[in-house]
């Protein structure tokens, strides 16, 4: 297909501000899906996302719109049929790598904006990625773009005001879209067609079928057809059949099938320059596919084109099945989720009291809870999950350096010299009216509050610096009931800093429970052992001997709380006769109580596990 009616372009946004609804009115509006199988978040196609109403994982999807805006020819010229090729992207802080991906794969983004919400941090995040991919050196084009116009809380000019101050535009550029009636979409796809360019291509392989380059943006697994990548075509043509070869890898497969997104994946007999689709590959094989990598053809290899920056865990959490014997299917459980998530990653480990799982590491606090919730549904798993934690790096006494991933390995406060901990860049907007509580639960998290500025509509914009151990700390939450709602957050990893922080172990019958370990600042540690150790003496069922539930760090014990033993009365059945029988069978019931209390282990259910890993539950 000549590359001039070609456009490749993705949706951005915060989370929440409507952008698979209009991705549903433009299948609409361009016949991609039938009428009789249109249903809303036709796009979201996981079980969680719809029952969220959030995209999780990016879709992307081939339409075809005639028109008569052929470009360069006066308008009534004859119709044309474009293919518009759109990826719908996540709008959750945790899932920024989808966008990022998505960012490489087209020439174009729509920056969509609630026209009741205004511009939210994440926002202007995903405005950052989009200018990194060229948008400045005209490489590629952003549209902004109002949504939700016809909702009675829409402030269309106040917003609007916000965009133009932060893209530098003409207020014309900026259109209007509502979503849920369709109105103005017909406008948004005739405006993708004239400022959207078509794709570019390397003349130095133009018309040549033999050679291919296609850049990997994505890619998920089949158990009957292996990994499936994603790509787009920027070099010549594949077909099914031809050898392939995974530039960066260097696995050789056979093209089983190649297709375009209809939503549903149809296969074609070829793919070509400009062209989004997918490549059946057959193989079944973890860490074979990766992001960023380039597929070319085995024959004729082209070099690879650079690739992305791998995503890295932020937040680790050990995963363990309740019941022993699920082991095995809780590892081809990962190894499944893997194939599909290139940013999620795990390997074994073994806890005394919780026998063998994984430790895992995620993206932030969404990305491990969906990734758990997957695993309950997707294959029937009971888990128990030990509390969110974060890398260290801790310099041991005789100069060692090492990096603890979970709580129970981080070493005695005596055997340390130095901790240091990652930090994050954030930048919170809110309404001014909240700014006092805001900056209150900043003070409690440990945050360097930067500059404070006007940001539109009586709301500000306050950049901080924080550790990343504080914003995990519950502070997302926080910063939704101190601000109604109305608060937003957006944050990049920045430096590593030295840390003042400790081990809390959480001691049962003197014996340590690793899952309930955890890394906190030293500021904290009494206020945390008495809460943890409280929490736990509320949920532990009572043994048949009296045991004490103690919280240790510093070296010492903090808090302690005494569990009463369940009391039998052993002369029950007895009756008259002489008083030292039963003074004899009471001293016998007594030595064998302190015999219990020396020598007994405590089995904890595996329901107050997961009861104190969740905040704020008894």
């Amino acid at each position: 297909m000549d590359l001039k009616y070609i456009r490749n372009f993705s949706i951005i946004a915060h989370i929440d501000h409507g952008k698979s609804t209009l991705a549903d009115r433009m299948l609409e509006i361009t016949h991609t899906v039938p009428e009789r199988l249109m249903r809303d978040q036709v796009l979201d196609s996981m079980e969680l996302e719809r029952e969220r109403g959030i995209t999780i994982k990016m879709q992307p999807v081939r339409m075809e719109y005639t028109s008569n805006l052929v470009v360069g020819l006066p308008s009534g010229s004859p119709t044309t049929k474009y293919v518009l090729n759109l990826i719908d992207t996540p709008g959750h802080i945790d899932f920024s790598y989808e966008v990022s991906r998505s960012l490489k794969a087209v020439e174009g983004s729509i920056l969509l904006v609630d026209s009741t919400q205004g511009v939210q941090a994440q926002t202007l995040t995903t405005l950052a990625m989009a200018r990194e991919e060229g948008l400045e050196e005209g490489r590629k084009i952003i549209i902004p773009v109002l949504s939700k116009i016809d909702s009675p809380l829409s402030r269309v000019s106040e917003v609007k005001e916000e965009v133009v101050k932060l893209l530098d535009c003409d207020p014309g550029e900026i259109l209007l879209v509502s979503g849920r009636t369709g109105e103005g979409v017909e406008n948004l796809l005739q405006e993708i067609i004239k400022r959207v360019p078509e794709p570019a291509e390397n003349y130095q392989y133009k018309d040549n079928n033999n050679v291919l380059r296609a850049l990997v943006f994505d890619f998920k697994y089949s158990n009957h057809r292996g990994v499936i990548v994603f790509v787009r075509i920027l070099d010549g043509k594949v077909k099914k059949g031809e050898s392939l070869i995974f530039a960066v890898s260097g696995e050789k497969f056979i093209a089983l099938e190649v297709g375009i997104f209809l939503p549903e994946e149809t296969s074609r007999e070829s793919l070509a320059s400009g062209e989004i689709g997918y490549i059946v590959t057959g193989i079944k094989k973890p860490g074979i596919a990766s992001v960023g990598d380039s597929i070319t053809k085995f024959a004729n290899p082209l070099p690879a084109l650079p690739g992305y920056t791998q995503p890295m865990p932020v937040v680790w959490a050990s995963v363990f099945p309740e019941n022993a014997n699920d082991f095995p299917m809780l590892k081809l459980a990962l190894g499944k989720l893997k194939l599909s998530d290139s940013s999620f990653s795990y390997e074994e480990e073994s806890s005394g009291s919780l026998g063998k799982g994984f430790r895992c590491g995620f993206l932030g606090m969404l990305h491990l809870e969906i990734i758990t919730e997957r695993l309950k549904r997707e294959f029937n798993l009971s888990l128990v999950i030990t509390t969110p934690s974060i890398v260290y790096e801790v310099v041991n006494n005789n100069g060692k350096k090492e990096k603890i991933y979970s709580p129970y390995f981080f070493p005695d406060d005596g055997n340390i010299k130095t901790v240091f901990e990652p930090w994050v860049t954030a930048r919170i907007i809110v309404p001014v009216k909240y700014l006092g509580g805001i900056m209150q639960i900043l003070f409690d998290h440990e945050a360097e509050v930067g500059e404070t500025e006007n940001f539109g509509d009586n709301r500000s914009s306050i950049s901080v610096k924080m550790p990343l151990r504080e914003l995990m700390r519950n502070f997302f939450d926080e910063l939704k009931s101190i601000s109604s709602g109305y608060g937003s957050i957006s944050y990049d990893i920045a430096e590593m800093r030295e840390a003042n922080v400790t081990r809390l172990d959480i001691l049962v019958a003197n014996e340590p429970v690793p899952a309930f370990s955890k890394v906190i600042s030293k500021k904290r540690v009494g206020i945390e052992a008495e809460n943890s150790v409280a929490k736990l003496e509320n949920l532990l069922p009572r043994q048949m001997f009296t045991l004490k539930i103690q919280g240790r760090a510093l070296g010492r014990i903090i808090s302690s709380a005494t569990l009463s033993g369940m009391k039998k009365d052993v002369t029950a059945h007895m009756y008259g006769g002489d008083i030292t029988r039963k003074m004899k069978l009471r001293e016998k019931q007594k030595k064998g109580k302190k015999k219990m209390k020396e020598r007994g282990r405590v089995n904890i259910p595996q329901d107050v596990f997961l009861k104190m890993m969740r905040n704020g539950e008894n």
